[in-house]
C-alpha cells in the first residue's frame, strides 16, 4: 500500500508558523514564507504567522497562546535550533511539551545527512505535543525546512498517510 493510500479523506488543519530570529523581517523571512506557502499548498489553513527574537520567553509566550487556541492543531517553528549562544528554541519549547516525539529529530537528522553530511549533527530539531497541539522545531535554513516539510511533516499531518500519522491521533492527544 502506498504511503498516501487510505479510505480516510484529507482533513485540513490549522497550522501556525513561528520564525525565531533576531534579524529576519516579514520581507526577508524565506523559511517562514516557504512553510506558510507549503502549509496552504497542502490544503491546510495558515492559522497564524509570526516572527519573534531569539528569546526563550518571547518564544514561549507565542507558543503558549497557540497551544491554548483550539483553532491551532500544529505549529511549525523555524530557527534557533543550532548550537550558538542565541539558539534557544529547544530550551524554550521543551518545558511546554507534554510529550516529546524523539523520532522526529532522529529521522530529520538522518534525512539531512543525505544532503549536508556530518553537519547535521549541529541540528537540535525536535518535535512534541503540548495540550493536543503538535509542535515541530526546525532549523532556520529554507533547505532544512523543505526537507522536514516534504519528507516528514507534510505526511504526518495528512490523515491519508499509512500505516499511521499524527493527524489521526489529534483527537486522542489530550486523553488522560
Amino acid at each position: 500500500m502506498s504511503d498516501q493510500a487510505s479510505g480516510e479523506g484529507f482533513v485540513a488543519l490549522g497550522i501556525a508558523v513561528l520564525t525565531v530570529s533576531d534579524t529576519r523581517t516579514e520581507a526577508d523571512d524565506r523559511s517562514g514564507a516557504y512553510l506558510a506557502e507549503a502549509v496552504q499548498a497542502a490544503g491546510h489553513r495558515l492559522a497564524a504567522r509570526r516572527i519573534v527574537p531569539d528569546d526563550r520567553y518571547r518564544i514561549r509566550a507565542e507558543l503558549s497562546a497557540w497551544i491554548a487556541d483550539p483553532a491551532v492543531q500544529a505549529v511549525l517553528v523555524t530557527g534557533g535550533t543550532g548550537l550558538t549562544g542565541r539558539d534557544v528554541t529547544p530550551e524554550a519549547v521543551r518545558p511546554l511539551l507534554d510529550r516529546e516525539i524523539e523520532g522526529f529529530g532522529e529521522l530529520f537528522r538522518w534525512l539531512s545527512y543525505e544532503e549536508i553530511g556530518t553537519s547535521t549533527l549541529q541540528s537540535r530539531a525536535l518535535a512534541g505535543v503540548a495540550n493536543g497541539t503538535v509542535i515541530f522545531c526546525l532549523p532556520g535554513s529554507t533547505g532544512a525546512c523543505r526537507t522536514a516539510w516534504e519528507r516528514i511533516v507534510r505526511h504526518q499531518l495528512d490523515r491519508r498517510t499509512r500505516p499511521c500519522n499524527l493527524a489521526e491521533l489529534l483527537p486522542r492527544l489530550t486523553e488522560r
